[in-house]
């Protein structure tokens, strides 16, 4: 029997004319033999928006569900998560090839690793790719590593959350995406490092495009107010898993 990665994406109205990219770069995965992946598409809401930019695929399920942001969307889609391992691919990314085989090997060659994270491209509305400096080594990211880091660089990761590929069964039992207006992603990652060990690979995994109508360039994302209160109970959370002293495998 074939064992699979499911691939999670929340996707809006406006971003769904962006999924054919993020389909392309889904198929152009190679993985060894006995994987498979399939891609669960969650619309946050219930419009006749995104239907139409669904690809004709049988390893795609697309459904809908009560608006409640892409944390919500994520969430309730891993009803349907029948794979060892969860994928996070945001409508609007695309994978770079490989990625898929990269993080499967890092986390099938130790069972100690709880998740995987990948370097990152901004994909500019002009078609050209922008990196950033800052990124750890290659290899292991040992427990509390990413908190500390986030704690004392403007709460901002070493690593980015929207590479995230995790065991099924450590995503659960962290209870998924936080309920936060943003932020949510950044919230699993530093639950997930405070239980678990994490690995980090230095090869372009994915293109993260940038562009008018995503979430993190409106005004809301940067109030003050909001985004203390958000960092607050990101922390928070992370500290408490970390001072109860459960660990990744149990």
């Amino acid at each position: 029997m074939r064992r699979r990665i499911i691939i999670v994406t929340a996707v809006h109205g406006p971003s769904a004319h962006f999924l054919a990219d993020a389909y392309k770069s889904l198929c152009e995965q190679e993985l060894p033999d006995g994987w498979e992946w399939h891609w669960l598409i969650q619309e946050d809401g219930a419009g006749d928006q995104v239907s139409p930019h669904v690809p004709d695929d049988p390893r795609v399920s697309f459904r809908q569900g009560r608006r409640g942001g892409p944390g919500v969307a994520r969430t309730i889609a891993l009803a349907h998560a029948d794979g060892d391992y969860i994928k996070i691919l945001d409508a609007d990314d695309q994978l770079t090839p490989g990625a898929l085989a990269r993080d499967l090997a890092a986390l099938e060659a130790d069972p100690t690793l709880g998740w995987a994270t990948s370097r990152v491209l901004d994909l500019l509305p002009d078609g050209t790719t922008a990196g950033f400096p800052g990124d750890p080594e290659p290899g292991p990211i040992e427990r509390q590593a990413v908190v500390d880091h986030w704690t004392t660089h403007d709460y901002r990761a070493q690593v980015h959350p929207a590479t995230l590929f995790v065991r099924r069964d450590l995503l659960l039992a962290v209870g998924g995406w936080m309920a936060l207006p943003a932020s949510e992603d950044t919230g699993l990652l530093l639950a997930l490092n405070a239980v678990a060990r994490g690995w980090f690979t230095a090869e372009v995994g994915l293109l993260y495009r940038k562009w008018e109508g995503q979430m993190t360039s409106q005004a809301a994302h940067v109030d003050t107010a909001e985004r203390d209160a958000r960092m607050a109970v990101v922390e928070a959370r992370a500290r408490a898993l970390e001072g109860m002293g459960w660990r990744y495998p149990a």
